[in-house]
């Protein structure tokens, strides 16, 4: 998981104090959860996918998921 969040990280050109900024999650501990001293929470997994404007489930993925239109319901 480390390394695919450091391969985001760095795909969106953020450095670790940027990244900890823009998700409110320390950039140590940013660093740990890279270098897997440190397993993230589900919350600490939001607040980065959100800073990174991808999904949780794409944190797990080297590249992003195609986004698929979600049809409309119809009453």
């Amino acid at each position: 998981m480390g390394l695919l969040l450091r391969r985001w990280r760095e795909r969106r050109g953020l450095s670790l104090r940027a990244l900890g900024e823009r998700s409110g999650v320390s950039y140590v501990t940013i660093a740990r959860v890279e270098a897997g001293t440190k397993s993230p929470t589900v919350t600490t997994l939001e607040k980065l996918a959100a800073a990174l404007g991808v999904s949780v489930r794409d944190l797990f993925s080297a590249e992003p998921r195609p986004r698929t239109p979600r049809r409309r319901r119809t009453r």
